[in-house]
């Protein structure tokens, strides 16, 4: 059954909830299950069977560039490191660049291989880069979902064949790739870098490469995914896109052919960025509260969190935002702590009300800062 029914946008920066009205009676998805999310504030805006778990084909090389991505930004590895292919890399069918046992490649094409053209021989090889094989690297792709609440999400190897022994058990869910996804683009925006290509080259401009995702040519706005296709998952989709500030991603799982996935998500992300819109309220000049007795006479009211709203889309012009703070507080005064509020409305409704806290902590004056301030008032007379 598809569902949207009332919408709520978990702000763990709100004191309220922000309601979202619209319905997607309209909208029609043929597929096992789906699910749109948007990355800022990971809201489902549309969900059908979202938490059934299924075979997600190479949609699973999702978690596997989350997982390169994270080891590149952390500084473990770096994009021109050599990746050697093992027998076990080069032995892997399906989609691949027919690497050979013993050849060296680098992270960079490695990476752009699997994002682009869903090389399962280049994603055993960095599995086993990273973790010293593929078994250990599934281990930690498991950790990962588990920490991110990927609770229908169970892997077994990092490409999503499945010809393996224990491929049944291979299993993720619409909502659990949405979660993946969500995290890959909104903390590793570099992997755009390369799921946006069309058509690229390895090997010195001997080897070309052609995205599988179709979207990123003709839907605008596309910032990726990852497709997916076995004939026990059927076709399967992750398609992230971002319009106007607003990013969402579509997943797709079980389709019945490579076209409807694609129109699937399509559909999806057209639902989305027609209906809603991401806003970042603005505070008032007059932010600061004064500090008594503190080293410094002033600290600044900042939003608790990043302060984006997902709102309904007609909502957006006329967003205002009201503060109240207080009059005055005593140091010391620490980061983080609640200054005021500030209450986000369109027209006359109250969208949310904001926590405003302190950006710095201001120490409180010692005595002998206090007789020195007092001394440099007396002189000034």
């Amino acid at each position: 059954m598809k569902r949207l029914g009332w919408i709520l946008v978990s702000l763990s920066l709100l004191l309220g909830l922000l309601p979202l009205t619209v319905q997607a009676a309209d909208l029609t998805v043929e597929a096992k299950s789906a699910a749109l999310m948007d990355v800022a504030t990971g809201t489902v805006l549309y969900e059908q069977n979202s938490h059934e778990a299924l075979a997600p084909a190479s949609v699973t090389k999702v978690m596997t560039m989350l997982l390169i991505m994270e080891a590149i930004d952390s500084g473990k590895i770096g994009w021109g490191d050599s990746v050697t292919a093992s027998e076990a890399a080069a032995a892997k069918g399906g989609s691949q660049v027919f690497l050979k046992v013993g050849e060296t490649m680098t992270v960079e094409d490695m990476v752009k291989s699997i994002a682009v053209s869903s090389a399962n021989d280049c994603a055993c090889a960095m599995a086993e880069h990273l973790a010293g094989s593929e078994s250990a690297f599934v281990e930690a792709m498991n950790a990962r979902a588990k920490e991110l609440g990927m609770e229908d999400t169970h892997f077994v190897n990092c490409t999503g064949l499945d010809d393996g022994e224990d491929a049944a058990n291979h299993r993720t869910s619409a909502y659990d790739i949405a979660l993946m996804s969500r995290e890959l683009m909104k903390n590793h925006p570099d992997i755009t870098r390369f799921t946006t290509i069309w058509m690229d080259t390895i090997r010195n401009g001997e080897f070309g490469l052609s995205n599988t995702n179709k979207m990123v040519r003709f839907y605008n706005g596309c910032t990726g995914l990852k497709t997916g296709f076995t004939q026990g998952a059927g076709y399967c989709l992750s398609a992230s896109a971002e319009r106007e500030g607003l990013q969402l991603i579509a997943v797709v799982m079980g389709c019945e052919t490579s076209q409807k996935r694609f129109a699937a998500c399509k559909s999806m992300l057209d639902y989305g960025f027609a209906n809603f819109a991401l806003v970042e309220p603005e505070l008032p000049d007059a932010s600061t509260v004064p500090v008594k007795l503190g080293v410094t006479d002033s600290v600044n009211a900042v939003p608790a969190g990043d302060g984006k709203m997902l709102i309904d889309k007609g909502q957006k012009s006329m967003v205002t935002t009201e503060i109240q703070l207080e009059e005055e507080v005593t140091a010391p005064v620490s980061q983080g702590q609640r200054l005021g509020t500030m209450t986000v409305k369109a027209g006359e409704q109250i969208l949310a009300e904001i926590p405003l806290v302190a950006e710095s902590g201001v120490e409180k004056l010692t005595w002998g800062q206090v007789y020195f301030r007092l001394l440099n008032k007396a002189c000034m007379k």
